[in-house]
């Protein structure tokens, strides 16, 4: 009996080394088609009803979308509690946070519902409906349109597909393309919009490791934080009111202490933002030597500056936590990227492909006739680079670069207003659309840094740009400046009334457009805007084309692969994928292993430093090893742990959910080694990584003391 324990032992070791990822982020209302009978296989005591059902409760109901398809969530009570990701709360949780009170530091939790915390502007989607309208769409097309053609119909006869479905509802219907435009699905929604701030963890936990730890493995970061749905009193969205109550959700996932071990399955549900992984060899090409080089040329000398400022004091650390976090995220990712798609040979794997569809289009006349194109389509729009080239230093260095131009391009609409109608009702909407923001944008804005930020992305611009798609002011610069862009933003920041919100009250009071004539910053932004449209017109002359190519393409590689289940690019729709929990071999004489635990902290601290600062208390906790029913059966705390999901960015705070629908940790990241996921999944090394559901219950218990939470839970041992 020992012999065969020891064999069973040694193959579970052997196939978690070995195992493969199961590709695909599957749309959850097919998968009873397509899916559920390896589902089964692999553990699944579900039925797919269960997972999703248009007339019954079912877990699609207890995920959400929130903020329309940035980050994922799920309903964990009665009472429309909601859990996801500390980095997903990271921007309320900064906007509540003053020196007074650092929520960002110390964290936060409401112990009663009235000290929740509202968000204006956040929200949470449920998938209500779901339907395939391909049927309706594609015959009322034909291959004589031209693309503009093309789009425009569907887009009428979406419209009304839209209007039928949400007509006499508060429901929102969208119709998307799926499969390159080669399929059309039909998604309703009931969005919910007062939704309130419950529960954080302290930073130094919540993104514990920072940017040094951000994509990798191991990981021990208690990577969440929690709201709440709050609705009118007849159970609908409605306005923030302190007349709303808690939302009785359809259904919310109970909770178990029992964790999960080698092989488990696993599967998610969430709302991934955007994969590419129809993108052919040409496009991938581009993504490395234009996309990729581009932001983070431009992201490092943005971050740099930034973090010079948040260093100078507290307040100034809150300022632009939210700023720095969402810069740096991307900016290792696409390093990260550019390696895994070279180290993976990821554009000979897709000529592959390619030139096995070639051959199988021109075995056949009619194919030929039908797909011939796609290739050489999709090859001539990535010819001429230098345009595409300037888009993306544009976006990067202008556009999300320093924030004032496109602050200040808001009041192009009032200077118009000014031109046409002095004293019209006209001026007066115009100037409090850009007066009503006023406090929000000056809040978290230090003019000076902004300054230092343009100064630096305006000399990156010039250097990577070609000069016919400089701006008309850097001509300005060279000729007066000796080319001086920190000369020059030094003066255009202090002439400007953009310069403080004291000069902009000012103007507002007795706005004049010969003020806005004469204005820097204001002109300046006039000229990056104009062009980034000329920029724009010269890209849009193969957009068209790429489209079309791109479309040819995957509605042949489908009909050439007619026995393959093929799943959508994600597009911010629900979808599910399911794996198992296991370890993995990134790289020759390396295995890492599951799971984590909390001793991770405490081999981790590096006392000083902001990405490893470990919280007196927990260390406290840890020594005792109070770790209360939330240990496993060896008595430790496991903090994270790994399995095969197929994940991307929007699936960040998504359910990992065991074979019987209980929930045993949240999605957070995805693992160095496999960047190019969202281009090209690598079945091999892909993983994703997720917070233990356990480790989350510890903190809010022990470290938080918020019993107020735990009792509302379904917990189950």
């Amino acid at each position: 009996m020992k012999r065969f324990l020891v064999l069973v032992a040694f193959l579970q070791v052997l196939l978690a080394g070995t195992a493969k990822a199961d590709e695909g982020m599957w749309l959850p209302a097919l998968i009873e088609k397509l899916n559920i009978s390896q589902m089964q296989k692999l553990g699944l005591a579900l039925t797919p009803e269960e997972i999703y059902s248009i007339n019954h409760s079912s877990l699609k109901d207890a995920v959400v979308s929130l903020d329309h398809g940035s980050c994922t969530a799920e309903l964990i009570s009665t009472e429309g509690l909601l859990l996801t990701n500390h980095h997903c709360g990271f921007d309320e949780i900064q906007q509540h946070s003053t020196v007074e009170h650092d929520y960002l530091k110390d964290g936060f939790w409401a112990k009663t519902k009235e000290e929740e915390l509202p968000n204006p502007g956040k929200s949470a989607s449920f998938l209500v409906n779901f339907e395939d309208v391909t049927s309706k769409i594609i015959p009322e097309l034909n291959d004589n349109m031209t693309e503009d053609e093309r789009s425009n119909k569907v887009r009428e006869i979406s419209s009304k597909i839209q209007k039928e479905a949400s007509t006499d509802s508060h429901y929102d219907a969208r119709v998307q393309p799926l499969y390159n435009d080669n399929k059309y699905y039909l998604f309703v929604y009931e969005t919910f919009r007062d939704i309130r701030l419950v529960g954080a963890p302290p930073q130094s936990m919540g993104k514990f490791g920072g940017d040094t730890d951000n994509w990798m493995w191991p990981r021990h970061t208690a990577d969440f934080s929690m709201f709440r749905i709050y609705c009118g009193k007849d159970g609908k969205p409605a306005a923030y009111s302190k007349d709303n109550v808690p939302y009785k959700p359809k259904h919310h996932l109970p909770i178990t202490l029992k964790g999960y071990e080698l092989n488990d399955f696993a599967m998610i549900l969430g709302y991934p933002g955007t994969t590419n992984r129809f993108k052919t060899s040409y496009g991938i090409d581009h993504t490395m030597k234009v996309t990729n080089p581009a932001r983070i040329n431009v992201r490092s000398e943005k971050q740099r500056i930034m973090k010079d400022f948040m260093h100078t004091s507290q307040k100034s650390k809150i300022m632009y936590s939210s700023k720095y976090a969402v810069s740096s995220n991307y900016y290792k990712y696409s390093i990260g990227q550019n390696m895994g798609l070279k180290s993976l040979n990821v554009i000979d794997q897709k000529k592959q492909l390619e030139d096995k569809f070639t051959q199988w289009v021109n075995a056949d006349e009619v194919r030929k006739g039908k797909y011939g194109e796609a290739l050489h389509l999709i090859a001539d729009s990535y010819k001429n680079v230098e345009d595409e080239i300037a888009m993306e230093y544009m976006m990067e260095a202008m556009v999300r670069g320093p924030e004032i131009f496109y602050f200040t391009y808001r009041t192009r609409p009032l200077y118009d207003a000014l031109k046409a109608e002095k004293n019209s009702e006209r001026v007066n909407l115009a100037s409090e659309r850009v007066k009503d923001g006023l406090d929000e944008f000056f809040k978290d804005y230090d003019p000076k840094t902004d300054q230092k930020i343009a100064a630096a992305l305006f000399s990156v611009y010039q250097k990577n740009v070609a000069p016919q798609y400089h701006p008309p002011f850097f001509h300005v610069v060279k000729a007066k400046y000796g080319n001086d862009f920190e000369k020059y933003t030094q003066e255009l920041y202090a002439k400007s009334v953009f310069g403080s919100q004291e000069k902009l009250v000012a103007f507002f009071e007795k706005p004049k457009a010969k003020v806005l004539e004469k204005d820097p910053i204001f002109q300046a932004s006039l000229e990056i805007f104009r062009m980034m449209r000329l920029i724009g017109n010269e890209n849009d002359k193969t957009t068209a084309a790429l489209e079309k190519g791109n479309r040819l393409f995957v509605g042949g590689l489908m009909e050439m692969e007619k026995d393959k289940n093929f799943y959508p690019d994600a597009n911010s729709s629900m979808r599910l994928t399911y794996g198992s929990v296991g370890d993995y071999i990134p790289r020759d004489g390396v295995k890492y292993k599951y799971y984590t635990t909390l001793r991770g902290y405490i081999e981790k601290e590096i006392p000083g430093d902001d990405e490893f600062t470990v919280p007196d208390k927990l260390k406290e906790l840890y020594e005792a090893k109070d770790f209360g029913r939330y240990a496993d059966q060896n008595g430790d705390l496991r903090t994270c742990f790994i399995t095969n999901n197929d994940i991307t960015g929007g699936n960040s705070g998504s359910p990992v959910i065991n074979a019987r629908g209980e929930l045993i940790g949240i999605a957070f990241d995805g693992n160095w080694e496999a960047m190019s996921g969202d281009l090209a999944f690598e079945n091999e090394i892909q993983k994703c990584i997720n917070v233990d559901i356990r480790f989350v219950l510890w903190v809010i218990d022990k470290m938080a003391g918020a019993n107020n939470l735990i009792d509302e839970m379904t917990i189950t041992n």
